[in-house]
């Protein structure tokens, strides 16, 4: 017999506390619409979310939704629980945000250990009192938890030098969804052992279990850092990429920018290419001077740049823009974030490709030139039909370069409501996963969750 939404509060309060169980008419607002929009339109409303306070809590809770069948929507803070594909029920939602602990931190070993609940920006300023980094620069940063990070594999810029979310984790401990706790990996940079759980569990998106604690890797923060901005034509930027590419240079980010994001940095005109170095102060300014001697080769516009944290705080704010994303947007102001792949050879032409596409749409396009991926926001997104068929151009394009695209935030009808989007060709791909590996990945999930509860029809 099916628990009702008030036998389901009680008996989560029993377990919790009252103060751990909040209902979800009482949410605040960000949270409550944050959840909404990651639902499916037809869904049930959550009855509430649960803020367990340690991994125990966490796993009995789980364990309780599983006897009762119960489907749960994992979260952290919430900050991208609305990425990607829609939720098609969830009968209460489970945040990790209290599970805020750092448990070790080894400093001569460059590893830390923390609960998944802990706030990036939180740890940072722990590790920084001792020297060290986490190589991670996710978007939301502010209220990003490390949970939440490693189930979206979100990364930015330093993928270019230090690599993936996936490259930084050496152990996860996460709960089933039966409610067991499992561990893989270690606390150690050389480890061999056991299944590699922690690439498998990243970018999972909640649908394999709960990351309850982390292992990372660290590194050393640089003594000095420096951005350089070289701008110009698509063709003399593509050369410049190539030359870059190929050259001893070592730059911790390299990221293409399209034209209106340099004119709105006020950077100049054209295409840009923005790389920022990292190391020892004569390194860093050898390495400066070579770029611009290079741009001056190709006939480029250099710029050095101030402090290097204004201005990646300045790009955050231009493509993810979260006071807007927590203010209460009306449909005028919707917007629309995708992440595109593309082999990092055809960067330059998709940004060119992408000028002709949005040429009356207000866009911007960030590429990785060393990955290839990238971000593309588009902003005041009404009409849906006609923005459908401009992403899948873009996704047509991303695809016959080896690539992908697929959609992290829109308003709900885009991904939902396929009657409103007119004759939008291949529509049934613009979000999701669609690739060849999707058979084995809900294989996988069978596996995992067998009973389909954890973030139920995500992929």
């Amino acid at each position: 017999m099916r628990l009702t939404d008030h036998q389901l509060i009680a008996l989560f309060t029993d377990l919790l506390g009252v103060d751990n169980v909040v209902l979800f008419d009482r949410l605040i607002p960000n949270l409550h619409q944050r959840i909404v929009n990651s639902l499916t339109p037809d869904s049930l409303s959550p009855a509430c979310v649960l803020y367990p306070q340690t991994i125990s809590e966490l796993a009995k809770a789980i364990a309780l939704a599983y006897e009762h069948r119960l489907r749960v929507l994992p979260c952290g803070n919430a900050t991208k629980l609305d990425w990607g594909g829609l939720v098609s029920r969830a009968d209460l939602v489970i945040s990790t945000a209290k599970l805020n602990r750092v448990i070790e931190h080894c400093v001569g070993d460059l590893t830390v250990t923390v609960e998944s609940g802990v706030k990036y920006q939180n740890l940072q300023t722990v590790l920084g009192k001792e020297g060290q980094f986490l190589a991670i620069d996710p978007p939301y940063r502010a209220n990003a938890t490390i949970g939440g990070i490693l189930a979206t594999a979100s990364a930015g810029s330093l993928r270019h030098r230090y690599n993936s979310v996936r490259d930084m984790c050496l152990g996860i401990e996460f709960v089933r969804a039966d409610g067991e706790v499992v561990k893989a990996g270690g606390r150690v940079v050389k480890n061999v052992a056991g299944y590699d759980l922690m690439k498998l569990l990243t970018g999972s998106y909640g649908t394999l279990g709960i990351a309850s604690r982390i292992t990372f890797r660290l590194y050393p923060l640089p003594e000095f850092t420096q951005i350089v901005v070289i701008t110009g034509t698509a063709e003399a930027i593509a050369q410049a990429q190539q030359k870059i590419g190929t050259s001893v240079l070592t730059p911790t980010a390299c990221d293409l920018l399209s034209e209106t994001m340099i004119a709105d940095l006020g950077l100049g005109q054209g295409i840009g290419l923005v790389l920022q170095f990292a190391s020892l102060k004569a390194s860093v300014i050898e390495q400066c001077d070579r770029i611009a001697v290079l741009a001056k080769e190709l006939n480029l516009e250099v710029q050095m740049l101030g402090t290097a944290e204004e201005f990646w705080e300045l790009l955050e704010i231009m493509i993810w823009q979260e006071d807007l994303r927590n203010s209460d947007q009306s449909e005028d102001d919707a917007s629309m974030v995708c992440k595109l792949g593309v082999l990092p050879s055809t960067s330059v032409s998709l940004l060119q490709e992408c000028e002709q596409i949005f040429d009356e749409q207000s866009y911007y396009l960030q590429i990785h030139a060393g990955s290839g991926l990238g971000v593309l926001r588009l902003e005041d997104v009404q009409d849906l039909g006609a923005i459908a068929n401009q992403i899948s151009k873009v996704r047509s394009i991303a695809d016959s370069c080896g690539g992908f695209l697929s959609i992290l935030e829109a308003p709900q009808a885009l991904k939902f409501d396929k009657a409103m989007l007119g004759n939008a060709s291949n529509l049934e791909n613009i979000w999701g996963y669609r690739g060849n590996a999707r058979d084995i990945m809900l294989k996988i999930q069978q596996q995992f969750d067998p009973r389909g509860l954890l973030s139920c029809d995500r992929l």
